[in-house]
């Protein structure tokens, strides 16, 4: 087990984070344990895994910690996939003020109108 104070933590990341890979890594506070760093590789023993990922990423997801992009990858799901789940769970995939979505709607008209002059289209 490895140990780093907040300060190492901040000063270098990265060799905490390869550390983890290896073994348990505890962060201290004022000498006091304070979280524990452990790889997702490390996890590998653990039943039911996968799951345990999707959770994880839908989570992180639905509290807006992460991008759906993120999550997926957290996940271990495509882009698709994940869309496909959070929907079916019910948890939004966009989050827009009515104001905001007004304001795509008519960016998107906007584009239309602009694509169809180009190419001399004209609406359904």
């Amino acid at each position: 087990m490895q140990v780093v104070n907040i300060r190492q933590l901040k000063a270098n990341p990265s060799v905490a984070l390869r550390e983890a890979k290896h073994d348990l890594v505890v962060v201290t506070n004022r000498d006091r344990p304070d979280a524990l760093l452990v790889s997702m590789e490390q996890l590998s023993g653990i039943p039911n895994l996968d799951q345990v990922r999707l959770a994880l990423g839908v989570g992180l997801f639905r509290d807006k910690l992460l991008s759906l992009a993120a999550a997926a990858k957290v996940a271990g799901k495509s882009l698709s996939e994940m869309l496909t789940l959070v929907s079916g769970m019910g948890i939004p995939v966009v989050d827009y003020s009515q104001e905001e979505a007004e304001a795509e709607v008519t960016m998107v008209e906007k584009l239309v109108r602009e694509h169809q002059a180009k190419t001399g289209l004209k609406a359904a």
